[in-house]
């Protein structure tokens, strides 16, 4: 069928990915590139396909189910009936939907709440996400992307996402750590096992909470209105931009060929130098994955605006002896610390903390894990660029404040300059208008959501299960992430002398500082208790001198 017949038809073009367009306009997509442009594509045997077409002319398509007599998008404000000209304009009827939780979000912190709540308690949720399926900005991530963590701290309470030990590899010895896709079929399975079959969760896919308890299709425009009593979750408040779905934070003029980490498996032609910006997980990621493709070091130029402070994934394993020997190993540091510096230098002395250059002292701590074998692969890259941000690229130059920089005309520049976790201030989770997902044991948001979504289920005071569950903001620099332990820690001890909260988490695989009921004694164990024991009221005293927080309860 050619494209205009099967535009003139009313038809929908509507992509694996989530993208849709109507009559031959864009109503959503999963954003490639600013500066692509997006065509439909009908084939003779009805075969629908979006094209984007790059700067430099290359194309890239994604598979496409044709519909017939799809309705046109609606706009998120506006929710109004598009009819064709001339033709009766259709009713959209609100549907009242009996539920108890409205959660707003359907990715790692929106399931793990979702889970919990559901197995401790009797109620009705629905589940609403923009997107089409599970696993938040999962489904967005570049296709070589491993969870930083083990894959034992992820996910929902309920259900493991993955507990061996691999037995080979440079990681030989470390629990295993799930890819992008493994996270995201592990979502879907959770939500097709679990979750829908409980008959406890509806599930609306491709839908806005837009305010007051009113939630739009956006395939269909249908609305859905939830009772008064039903209590808001927002599982999207920290929610992490990621470069395929945001712009580079700098102009790209001239033609220069700029493209996000997503794309560089579509590459059908190795350019003469590839320019990695950005200081963070998705930076590290991008140099490790090209130098494991074979990429000479020499081709490649790493913009870092920014040195971090990243954990030894090697001590952050769930197993008791090895977390609670790393959180011993902290507190005795920060008892002994004079200064951040001193800190940080001292936790480097001990294995908790790595740095890429050891002549060069970090000053951001958001401090994800890195393995020793990924260490030695970034310390191959001797051309660092530290002139802080990239303000402008254009063929042949990056420009700086401080001036432009020369790089190969035909560079390619790889965004990894997203801002990932967001930062807002912390809030109570149980508001007045909503229960604010944010983590609450520093640094393992689904522990988190889960906790909440326990603690929602099983008590009805909000002041109580506030003061149980403080918010723990994300570290940035040395000083948040100090004070990030020092919340959390607080947090930690709040919970914790719940006996039901602690025996629930005990429980709980999510919880990296568990000991599990049934645990084998062992001496190394009894030595990182006996230490944690001994240091972790001086180390929290100083940590919260250190980073600003001058009192303790």
């Amino acid at each position: 069928m050619p494209e205009a017949e099967a535009l003139r038809r009313g038809k929908a073009i509507v992509s694996g990915r989530g993208a849709v367009a109507y009559d031959g306009q864009l109503a959503r997509r999963r954003p490639l590139h600013p500066t692509y442009a997006l065509r439909l594509v009908v084939d003779r045997d009805r075969t629908a396909r979006l094209a984007s077409v790059r700067p430099d002319d290359t194309t890239r398509t994604e598979p496409a189910v044709l519909l017939d007599a799809a309705p046109r998008p609606v706009r998120q404000r506006a929710y109004r009936s598009c009819a064709r000209p001339g033709s009766a304009r259709p009713v959209v009827m609100t549907k009242q939907l009996d539920v108890d939780y409205l959660v707003v979000g359907a990715g790692a912190t929106g399931m793990a709440f979702t889970d919990a709540l559901i197995d401790h308690a009797d109620v009705r949720v629905a589940l609403v996400d923009r997107r089409l399926a599970t696993g938040g900005h999962w489904l967005d991530a570049y296709p070589f992307v491993q969870l930083h963590q083990a894959s034992s701290f992820y996910g929902v309470a309920s259900t493991l996402l993955g507990g061996q030990v691999q037995q080979r590899g440079p990681e030989a010895g470390l629990h295993e750590r799930a890819s992008g896709a493994e996270i995201c079929t592990y979502y879907e399975r959770v939500l097709a096992d679990r979750m829908l079959p409980s008959g406890k969760v509806e599930w609306f896919p491709g839908s806005d909470h837009v305010g007051g308890g009113r939630v739009v299709s956006r395939v269909t425009g249908q609305q859905f209105q939830v009772p008064a009593r039903c209590r808001i979750v927002d599982a999207r408040y920290l929610a992490p931009d990621v470069p395929s779905v945001s712009p580079p934070p700098f102009d790209v003029v001239g033609g220069a060929r700029v493209l996000p980490v997503n794309d560089l498996v579509g590459l059908t032609e190795a350019p003469r130098e590839y320019v990695v910006v950005g200081s963070g997980k998705t930076a590290t990621d991008a140099v490790v994955w090209l130098l494991g493709q074979g990429i000479d070091p020499g081709a490649l130029r790493w913009v870092r605006p920014r040195e971090p402070w990243m954990l030894n994934r090697a001590v952050v394993q769930p197993a008791p002896e090895v977390f609670l020997a790393m959180v011993a190993d902290t507190m005795t540091a920060a008892a002994a610390a004079g200064s951040l510096d001193d800190l940080f230098l001292r936790l480097e002395a001990a294995g908790v903390m790595l740095r890429i250059d050891p002549a060069v002292t970090p000053t951001m701590a958001r401090a994800p894990t890195l393995g020793t074998w990924e260490l030695e692969r970034l310390r191959s890259v001797d051309n660092v660029v530290r002139r802080g941000h990239v303000r402008s690229v254009e063929p042949g130059r990056l420009h700086f404040d401080d001036g432009p920089l020369v790089i190969s005309r035909d560079a390619l520049v790889v965004h990894c300059a997203a801002s990932g976790l967001q930062h807002p201030p912390a809030v109570p989770i149980w508001g007045p208008d909503a229960i604010t997902l944010q983590p609450v044991r520093s640094g393992f948001p689904c522990f988190g959501a889960a906790l909440v979504g326990y603690v929602e289920a099983t008590r009805d005071d909000d002041a109580d299960k506030n003061r149980l569950c403080p918010p723990t903001p994300y570290g940035n620099s040395r000083a948040a992430w100090g004070r990030m332990q020092v919340l959390g820690a607080r947090a930690a001890q709040s919970f914790g002398a719940a006996p039901d909260i602690r025996d629930w988490a005990n429980g709980v695989a999510l919880n990296p500082a568990r000991i599990p009921p049934g645990q084998a004694p062992s001496a190394a164990l009894d030595d990182a208790l006996g230490r944690l024991r001994a240091n972790v009221g001086p180390g929290l005293a100083r940590l919260a001198e250190l980073s600003g927080l001058h009192s303790l309860p």
